[in-house]
């Protein structure tokens, strides 16, 4: 960097620190900002040209002042003027100054890129370096689409300083990173692979960096980069740490260089080569060697970069998977990190092995570490690592261990952290289906699981124990006769409840025969809980009983008279009323035979990837579970002894929904795409999505729609399932619609296709985008769909969202109109009374006044009359009226075709509880619409 003489040391902008420093108060500071921006915008709109030095120190100065946290708005040209200097000083704040204040959509920005230009075209390598500073710094497309040929040029040429080309490679990653499709990949390609091999290691650096960046995207292109990272590898891990002086770090020789070029390998197989293979895999075991040395400093930077590059080549061998003793050894390295001090490496070590242990290799050295891996389960304190040790814990489970491994899991749940409950539930759940040898240990652990932590256990888990009992008749009877136990606890959780009501209802009869669980005890046992439970659980519950009419006719009696009280008939859930209505039915007229072919013991399930773990994989996210699972798959078989099933695509509507898991309604294949049906094909029509027509507004629809003419927040409408609410902006004619749609229940929707559907004549004045939704809706969860709006013209009738989904299998259509009205492109106007009523008589043609006299359906509350009139859009026009009673109000209807002036008197009459509305705007149509919307609010 060139020498600063002894004129650049800036006094006026120290002296101006300084007393910024000693300002005071706020205030004051303020004060002495302004006054300082004062002087500088007289110095540069003065007659007498300012020299360099002057330019200099006022901009750094209004540098400072924006750093201080205050805008500037002048300035900008000066600091372009700045780089055309010779003085490396001058320039730099001038690169300075643009890099922090200037964006790009600057009208200097041309003026910029050509001073730009000469600094790149001078080859004086320091106005060359801030001018690729500056590019990088900002880094935007146009900047990518000015220099993204020329920058490549540079690096690569053989004249090119070492400084400018580490500069050129960082500068040319930052473009490539913000704007991929604008760096052209050309013959520059080979040969900034060979900087790999440049005698200069900052050189090397920079373009590892850059390479790795660019192979990710294009590996074919940079595959020889491999053998050249290999070598350049093998001499830094090689080297004595005096060897490389300049950059050792802590007796550590080029450790951020040995990370990048460990990364860079990462982007490829193994080396074909055999010696090149064999090269890297020296160079690995050098490194693995060096961590079982002594360490040369105490420091604790030290042990962090030797750690750093330590952990990167057990990533790459990892990646490789392919040399058992590597991967031996880097197992036992980080078994020994399970134990140290340090949080930070416990941490990465049992991140590091899990993978691990997805290798056949490794997976038996894994497992060595199980007691290890349990106590810090026990006894760590950070949660983080206890996530990590329950991760690790699930990855080296086998048949060997998975009793023990289940065991301590259950036992850490009663303690866990409330975040990381659910997942470990999941796992148990997946390790006790997966490696059960006698299933009566799987549901002895799974009614474990649900009693200690019920809250978290999800239906996924619940409904997955009830398909392998009905899969297996070898352990229907312990089920039936396990949950029958565990519900005479005093205090049950709920799914506890569900699974005892349908285990019992499909194979109470295996116990019947024992007088302590005959089938009035059952019965008596399941309906005690009744009154406790949720909606849905009481709709199970009711099912059971209806089965046990089935399987045992003493006590039917006793169920008709559950199925007959008014707390069941005349229950206020509807779903709940219904099943008492039909099971009492059914109960009554139905014959023995056909009760019995009715309500016949449910079918087994087809086998199929199981829905607890596709829930692990979304809660987990797919790079985190898939690939332990597909390794897993390799040494394992799942509950029936066969091969585990493929696991589903990532889409989400692959994922059954939890009730069609149970119902077996995910089995069937796709049908073939054919034809649509003919007339002769109703059947199979009825039960077709797309072919269903809208349904009719829902009850309530209209009334609903009317509280939004006035308001833009709230819920629009609600039933049992789905939850629809909406928060609206709108600014003259256009418009943003927030539609967000909850699910109530705790099985998915799936299907979800929500539709604006509009007239002719509306589509006409009214334009509505929409964005598409997520096809499947989560139990509990909330999805969200925009709505852009734009009022071409003025209009009367309002669009219907029509709703389509299925639940549970059955087919839900709900169709409500949207409250997108006239008004809401209402831009209120204040007045003075004599401009109000000076327009008003302007409007005074019959075909321009609407009036209308109604009977107040509301209390007549001042207060909410004038909240209601500002909720319309309009403007409140205060001591205009001269009867002070009265309420007046002004504004313009904006459409994208012509604006429209509307004003408004309202006149209420207390003692006969009546309204006078009267609207008088430009156009007819509009007043008409105006007094209609709003007469119904009063």
């Amino acid at each position: 960097m060139p020498a600063v003489s002894k004129g650049d040391g800036m006094r006026g902008l120290a002296v101006f620190i300084s007393d910024i420093r000693n300002c005071k108060s706020k205030e004051a500071e303020i004060k002495r900002i302004n006054k300082e921006l004062a002087n500088i915008r007289s110095k540069f709109k003065g007659d007498k040209a300012l020299d360099g030095y002057s330019k200099k120190k006022y901009v750094c100065k209004l540098l400072f002042i924006f750093l201080l946290g205050h805008d500037i708005d002048f300035g900008h040209m000066e600091a372009v003027n700045l780089l055309s200097s010779n003085r490396y000083t001058e320039k730099q704040i001038g690169y300075l100054f643009i890099s922090v204040l200037v964006n790009s959509n600057s009208e200097l920005i041309r003026l910029i890129n050509n001073a730009i230009k000469n600094d790149l075209a001078s080859r004086n390598p320091t106005f060359m370096g801030l001018a690729l500073h500056c590019i990088a710094n900002v880094g935007s497309r146009e900047m990518a689409e000015a220099f993204a040929g020329e920058i490549p040029k540079i690096l690569v040429a053989g004249d090119t300083m070492d400084s400018v080309k580490q500069s050129a490679a960082l500068c040319l990653l930052r473009l490539y990173r913000a704007s991929p499709d604008l760096v052209p990949m050309g013959d520059w390609t080979s040969r900034v692979v060979h900087l790999l091999n440049d005698q200069h290691l900052g050189v090397v650096t920079a373009a590892t960096s850059l390479v790795t960046t660019l192979a990710q995207k294009n590996p074919e292109e940079f595959k020889t980069s491999v053998s050249l990272a290999v070598s350049r590898l093998s001499r830094i891990v090689t080297s004595a740490s005096t060897d490389l002086q300049d950059y050792t770090y802590y007796f550590v020789p080029a450790p951020w260089l040995s990370v990048k070029l460990l990364r860079l390998l990462q982007c490829y197989p193994p080396p074909e080569d055999p010696a090149v293979r064999g090269r890297l895999t020296e160079c690995l075991e050098t490194i693995l060697n060096k961590a079982q040395e002594p360490p040369k400093s105490k420091k604790v930077q030290h042990s962090n970069a030797k750690n750093a590059v330590l952990f990167e080549a057990i990533s790459l061998i990892i990646h490789h998977d392919s040399e058992p003793n590597l991967l031996v050894r880097a197992c036992n390295q980080l078994g020994q990190f399970l134990q140290h001090r340090e949080t930070n490496l416990r941490y990465l070590a049992l991140e590091s092995m899990c993978t691990l242990a997805s290798s056949e290799f490794s997976h038996e050295a894994v497992k060595t570490h199980i007691d290890t891996v349990i106590n810090a389960l026990k006894t760590e304190r950070d949660v983080s690592v206890r996530q990590r040790a329950v991760d690790l814990l699930y990855a080296m489970c086998d048949r060997s261990n998975a009793q023990q491994i289940v065991a301590e899991m259950l036992s850490y749940l009663e303690t866990a952290d409330y975040s990381i409950r659910e997942e470990i539930v999941l796992k148990v759940a997946i390790l006790a289906e997966k490696y059960a040898v006698d299933y009566t240990w799987y549901v002895d652990t799974i009614l474990n699981l649900i009693r200690i932590a019920g809250d978290y256990v999800s239906e996924e888990v619940w409904y997955r124990v009830i398909q392998i009992v009905i899969n297996r008749d070898d352990v229907q009877g312990y089920a039936a006769k396990t949950v029958f136990e565990a519900l005479q606890a005093p205090a049950c959780h709920e799914n506890l409840v569900k699974v005892g009501g349908y285990i019992l209802g499909e194979f109470g009869n295996l116990i019947a025969g024992d007088p302590r669980s005959s089938p009035l005890i059952q019965f008596n046992l399941l309906h005690s809980k009744f009154h406790l439970c949720s909606v849905p659980t009481r709709a199970l519950l009711l099912s059971t009983y209806i089965k046990f009419v089935n399987l045992f006719p003493e006590v039917k009696t006793t169920i008709q008279d559950v199925l007959r009280s008014d707390s069941q008939l005349k229950n206020a859930d509807v779903e709940l009323q219904q099943r008492a209505v039909e099971y009492l039915r059914l109960s009554t007229v139905a014959s023995t035979d056909i009760l019995a072919t009715v309500l016949e013991e449910m079918p087994p399930f087809p086998e199929r990837e199981s829905s607890i773990l596709a829930k692990l994989k979304k809660k987990k996210g797919p790079s985190t579970v898939t690939d332990l699972e597909e390794a897993k798959r390799e040494r394992s078989v799942d509950v029936n002894g066969g091969p585990e099933p493929a696991p589903a695509s990532a889409s989400a509507a692959s994922t059954p929904s939890p009730s069609a898991d149970l119902l077996g309604l995910g089995a069937a294949p796709p049908a073939p795409p054919g034809p649509p049906p003919s007339a002769s094909g109703l059947l199979v029509d009825v039960f077709s999505d797309s072919a269903s027509a809208v349904a009719p507004l829902a009850p309530g629809s209209e009334d609903n729609f009317a509280r939004f003419v006035c308001k833009n927040n709230g819920v629009l409408f609600e039933n049992q399932l789905l939850q629809i609410g909406l928060k609206s902006e709108f600014r003259q004619n256009l418009g943003r619609m927030f539609i967000f749609y909850g699910n109530k229940t705790s099985t998915q929707f799936l299907n979800f296709t929500p539709t604006l559907i509009c007239t002719d004549d509306l589509q006409a004045n009214l334009n509505l985008q929409t964005k598409p939704v997520d096809p499947t809706v989560d139990g509990g969860a909330q999805v969200q769909q925009v709505v852009n709006i734009e009022c071409v013209s003025d209009f009367t009738e309002a669009p219907v969202l029509n709703i389509q989904f299925r639940y549970g299998g059955t087919f839900q259509n709900v169709s409500v109109k949207l409250p997108i009205t006239l008004n809401k492109f209402f831009q209120p106007t204040e007045m003075a009374s004599q401009d109000f009523f000076q327009r008003w008589k302007q409007l005074s043609n019959p075909q321009q006044e609407v009036q209308n006299i109604f009977k107040a359906k509301h209390p007549m509350d001042t207060e909410i009359t004038k909240a209601k009139i500002i909720g319309f859009g309009s403007a409140l026009l205060e001591e205009v009226d001269p009867n002070p009673a009265n309420f007046v109000g002004a504004g313009i209807i904006h459409t994208k075709t012509t604006q429209i002036g509307c004003l408004l008197r309202l006149e209420p009459n207390l003692q006969a509880q009546m309204y006078r509305l009267t609207l008088r705007t430009s156009k007819d149509t509009v007043s008409q619409r105006l007094c209609d919307l709003l007469s119904e609010q009063f």
